[in-house]
């Protein structure tokens, strides 16, 4: 059976020791899924959508890249760590839906998937702020990694 890599010998946390590991470049994609309804959809002008509290997709962008960067300060076990690139999206998927993907990139010796799942979670978080004066029936769904490369295997969920 595998052990928890943040557990020690004595079951105490621990931040995992990445000294000897090898520097590689790594990538992950977090996809989240989000409902937020025909009433909310139908406010699209273009790509976006404007509340009087902004531009509500570009705000999400700027929040969740803030996120990305901030992960290590939320997520106790993650290492602090140099990134090279992060990359947002929403769209809109169809009459009531959006999709929104985070991909994070850097050479290192960790890998960056709670970065990606920070970014897409917050970016959510903030459509979801921005737009609760019109309906606070939105939903946050199918939060999840979608792809990693590098470190110790691949992964791409199809």
């Amino acid at each position: 059976m595998e052990k928890f890599s943040h557990i020690d010998e004595k079951n105490k946390p621990k931040m995992v020791n990445v000294i000897d590991k090898i520097i590689t470049k790594r990538r992950a994609v977090a996809q989240a899924k989000m409902f937020l309804g025909e009433e909310i959809i139908a406010l699209l002008e273009g790509d976006e959508i404007n509340t009087k509290k902004g531009p509500v997709f570009q705000t999400a962008v700027i929040a969740g890249i803030q996120a990305v960067k901030r992960t290590a300060d939320l997520i106790p076990m993650c290492h602090p760590l140099p990134l090279d690139g992060i990359d947002i999206s929403i769209e809109v998927s169809d009459q009531s839906h959006i999709i929104l993907l985070c991909s994070v990139e850097m050479e290192g010796k960790t890998g960056v998937e709670m970065e990606a799942l920070s970014g897409v979670s917050i970016a959510a978080l903030t459509v979801y702020d921005m737009c609760k004066a019109i309906s606070q029936n939105m939903i946050i769904k199918e939060v999840r990694l979608v792809e990693k490369k590098g470190g110790k295997s691949d992964f791409k969920k199809i």
